[in-house]
């Protein structure tokens, strides 16, 4: 039987009571600041990171520097999956885009745990799915729709993720996430906060009108969601 435990990440809190005690010896509560880098590419995690109320970007790094957002994780998730599925290092950016709090546990612990094949290999299997279809449908997204409407599924993603409808963040950290020019940034935050969508402010997002944004967004956020729900029943924070 699987109880809620505290505090709140999807994976853990849906492990067996007798699993989730014998892993949370190995853990330790880490405060995530906002750009943060949690990794780079090309490097060897010793550690995975259960986020609680924070939310982490994986990007994918061009060589000239310039990067876009491929996911973004929360208290759905695990930061450091790949490395459970056979990577030898990391081919993407992971940067905090909202501070918070996460729980690390030594990826060997992780690892150990996964090879036993119980609640948290299934739990694991099923998250690195809906995480696929994430990446897949951000790479659709970012070809084929306008920036208001990615701004619009990326905030709804991050709102699916936070227990606040406020979040902190610049209009070069959006740029970097949606890979797109600052100037676009701006003109697209500038037409949600005119249609009375959000509300930015000394680099503070609130959104006023959550159907709204879901109305202008793409089907891409719906898409996401929809898998992330078949995959992680009851996932998210509304």
């Amino acid at each position: 039987m699987s109880t809620p435990h505290l505090p709140h990440n999807y994976l853990l809190s849906h492990l067996p009571d007798a699993d989730y005690r014998r892993l949370s010896a190995s853990m330790e509560r880490v405060d995530m600041t906002l750009s943060d880098i949690v990794y780079e590419t090309g490097v060897d995690l010793k550690y995975a990171y259960f986020p609680v109320d924070c939310i982490v970007s994986l990007l994918s790094v061009m060589e000239d520097g310039d990067s876009a957002e491929i996911a973004i994780v929360g208290n759905e998730g695990v930061i450091g999956i790949s490395q459970l599925m056979g990577a030898g290092s990391t081919i993407s950016r992971a940067i905090v885009q909202c501070k918070g709090t996460a729980l690390r546990m030594p990826l060997e612990t992780l690892n150990d745990e996964f090879k036993r094949g119980g609640a948290m290999q299934a739990l694991l299997l099923r998250y690195a799915q809906a995480l696929m279809a994430q990446i897949t449908q951000t790479a659709a997204c970012n070809l084929h729709h306008s920036v208001e409407q990615q701004l619009s599924r990326w905030l709804l993603l991050s709102l699916d993720r936070l227990p606040v409808t406020q979040m902190m963040m610049t209009d070069g950290l959006i740029a970097n996430m949606l890979g797109v020019r600052r100037a676009g940034t701006t003109d697209a935050v500038g037409k949600l906060t005119d249609a009375g969508l959000i509300r930015y402010q000394d680099g503070c997002i609130s959104v006023l009108d959550r159907a709204g944004l879901e109305r202008l967004s793409c089907e891409c956020y719906a898409v996401v969601r929809k898998e992330f729900d078949r995959l992680l029943p009851g996932y998210g924070m509304p």
